[in-house]
């Protein structure tokens, strides 16, 4: 079973989310909203098929990535969530949550060996 296809996003905390963007848009040329930015790219296999990888600051105080006591948190693009789910339970790996449904795909959360909380993400393309 495939598992991971790619990086769906790059979390991480900051003192100022908005300036932190602010500084990425005026010195690097990111497209930063409130959310922070999304690079689209496309699939080597199949050129039509396009994705995103988002990046997004976060305040220092967000307990978003609780349980972690981390700063940063990676969300990794899935096949089949609920599947991995099943199998990720019987491998014993901590499930945080249940996974939840949005209008962009299914989400749920997971902690590794070293406690970094991890998003695991099957996008509804």
């Amino acid at each position: 079973m495939k598992k991971v296809t790619g990086i769906g996003g790059i979390f991480f905390k900051c003192k100022d989310p908005h300036r932190m963007s602010e500084w990425y848009k005026t010195h690097l040329g990111f497209d930063a909203n409130q959310y922070g930015t999304s690079f689209e790219w496309r699939q080597a296999t199949d050129p039509s098929k396009k994705g995103t990888t988002q990046w997004s600051p976060f305040a220092e105080t967000s307990n978003y990535f609780e349980p972690s006591t981390k700063d940063f948190m990676i969300n990794y693009r899935v096949d089949n969530l609920a599947d991995l789910v099943e199998q990720l339970k019987k491998e014993g790996v901590t499930i945080v949550d249940e996974i939840e449904v949005f209008e962009y795909g299914k989400f749920v959360h997971i902690i590794d060996l070293e406690g970094n909380k991890v998003e695991l993400w099957e996008p509804s393309e």
